[in-house]
């Protein structure tokens, strides 16, 4: 019926209402951004400079402040495709594993005999057994130590492939725990580096898994992709070992259990080192910058309950001796321990600069990354490309809504007056939507809202011809059945045409990657929108004018 109840027409203004406003900070955008990252320094705690306090009022505090997030192509910034060293993790595991090999086959020294570890490729345990003869119990005791996959694909299969060669036991990650590790560390992996740029203040950065070892980083607003591979291209990997001895010669000999390892700030120095740490970076629960006794920039740093009462048994107990800290193969400090260090807590001093000191308690904070990365891309967009992007596509904007209202007010009159005014509101509402949650603007983004500009009065043109249709069937004074009429039947139409072209839209987001994506999901709000503002909005604006009118003839 063309008579709209109360309560319906009341629910369509508010809704109209409410997408006009949460669209309105798009139109004073710079002004919005500038409040909003006033407001998330402050929520920092951070004291807010002259500039900063200024953007912050610059926009009230009590009106709708999210806007939509320009994607890289518009706001420019930098990418960077880094591909996972996975198998730097099976070394560490493989690796991890040999002080409980040893511990348990020494157990049954009296029948295995001796235990030695022998030089191996990376990733794969080698222990020669004294007593040749008795490998198969040997096997059978290294066997007690392996323990199911916890993955669904590794259901029923072992953590490690364990075999034998003349007197040797030879300790390999199993395929389903190499697969299920994979998946592990590249997962950590995206974990750390989307906390270490969230920490570094960036706004909406895309981190998305590509393949099966790589990982696409945009961190749009960036000034260079060589600062971003800074920030996340450092594995921060930090330990606390035992010092065995110092050295100039980096390729002296060591135990099976040693490593030698440079000193990060005097060259020809090389501390050779307990390979086994005593406690490790992924057991801090804090770490900021301070400064050291002498007044140098130094990393404060705070372990978890049970890593700190290792500490403090481990100083309590080498009081005396040097302490080596360790960060990515690097000594960076190696202190002598002056007495027992209870309660968890201690300084990294290692001659750091102020802006070094911030940015390692920052990486510590974060996390280590599990295994280091390669760059195999890395690409800066200028602002420039933006600005121009956003200019091509106000263009064309204008261009498609200026064809549009023409159109519609040269074929329908009033009627497509009305069209071209809900065709406003929709793409209103699909800011308002986009900026409500979170959504990022993109390239491809633009062109899916210029389609729906197209294809939003579709909808009117089917209701309007079918009023044309029933104009032409009916008498002239049933001007208000012939708009009912045509509204209903028009209805299965539009119904089925946007419902295929939704699923369409939804295939796109589902399969598709970066722009496809974008593209898709400005296609998907803007099919919401038309089919809202073609159905109902122009059909409250046509029956407030024929209500006020109440016109005898109707010319379509």
């Amino acid at each position: 019926m063309l008579h709209i109840s109360l309560w319906k027409r009341v629910l369509i203004l508010i809704v109209v209402v409410i997408g006009l406003v949460f669209a309105a900070p798009n139109i004073f955008y710079n002004r919005v951004e500038g409040h909003n990252d006033a407001v998330a320094a402050a929520a920092k705690g951070q004291a807010l400079t002259p500039d900063q306090q200024a953007a912050r009022a610059g926009w009230p505090d009590w009106l709708p402040s999210d806007i939509v997030n320009l994607g890289l192509d518009l706001r420019g910034g930098a990418q960077l495709l880094a591909e996972v060293n996975v198998d730097e993790v099976y070394k560490a595991r493989v690796d991890a594993l040999w002080p409980e090999f040893r511990k348990a086959l020494a157990a049954e020294r009296g029948t295995l005999g001796s235990i030695r570890r022998l030089n191996a490729d990376p990733g794969v345990l080698r222990i020669q057994i004294g007593n040749a003869d008795q490998i198969a119990e040997a096997q059978k005791i290294a066997e007690t130590l392996n323990n199911p996959v916890s993955s669904l694909t590794g259901v029923g299969q072992k953590t490690l492939a364990i075999t034998t060669q003349g007197n040797q036991l030879i300790v390999q990650l199993s395929d389903a725990e190499k697969a299920a590790t994979d998946d592990r560390t590249m997962q950590q992996s995206l974990e750390i580096v989307r906390r270490r740029i969230d920490a570094a203040g960036t706004r909406e950065p895309t981190i998305v898994r590509e393949g099966s070892d790589r990982i696409l980083i945009q961190v749009p607003g960036a000034s260079s992709a060589q600062e971003i591979k800074q920030l996340i291209g450092t594995t921060a990997k930090l330990t606390f070992n035992s010092v065995i001895g110092t050295s100039s010669n980096p390729n002296e000999a060591v135990g099976s259990d040693q490593e030698i390892l440079p000193s990060a700030d005097q060259k020809g120095l090389y501390y050779i080192l307990d390979s086994v740490p005593v406690v490790t970076g992924e057991d801090l629960t804090d770490a900021r910058p301070d400064t050291d006794q002498n007044g140098y920039p130094a990393v404060a740093f705070r372990f978890n309950a049970s890593a700190a009462r290792t500490f403090g048994d481990y100083t309590q107990n080498n009081i005396g001796k040097p302490f080596a800290i360790v960060l990515d193969k690097k000594v960076i400090s190696a202190p002598t321990i002056q007495s027992h260090i209870a309660g968890g807590s201690g300084i990294i001093t290692g001659r750091f600069t102020v802006k070094e000191a911030t940015d390692l308690a920052l990486l510590l904070r974060a996390g280590a990354l599990p295994a280091s990365m390669n760059f195999l891309e890395e690409r800066t967009i200028g602002p420039e490309l933006g600005a121009d992007s956003i200019a091509a596509g106000k263009m064309a904007a204008a261009v498609g809504a200026v064809l549009v209202v023409v159109f519609m007010i040269a074929s329908y009159g009033t009627f497509g007056v009305f069209a071209s005014l809900a065709l406003g509101i929709n793409i209103a509402l699909i800011f308002a939507i986009m900026s409500a949650i979170g959504g990022t603007l993109t390239l491809p983004g633009i062109a899916g809202i210029v389609l729906t500009m197209g294809t939003a009065v579709d909808a009117n043109v089917l209701v309007f011809e079918r009023i044309r249709e029933e104009l032409r069937n009916q008498q002239k004074a049933k001007a208000a059945r012939a708009i009912e009429l045509g509204y209903e039947r028009a209805m299965s139409a539009i119904i089925d045409a946007n419902v295929t072209t939704f699923l369409t839209a939804v295939i796109l987001f589902v399969l598709g990657a970066g722009p496809v994506r974008g593209f898709a999901v400005t296609f998907l709000i803007g099919i919401i929108t038309s089919v809202f503002t073609a159905i109902w909005v122009t059909r409250l604006f046509v029956s407030l004018w024929f209500a006020r009118r109440r016109p005898r003839e109707l010319v379509l």
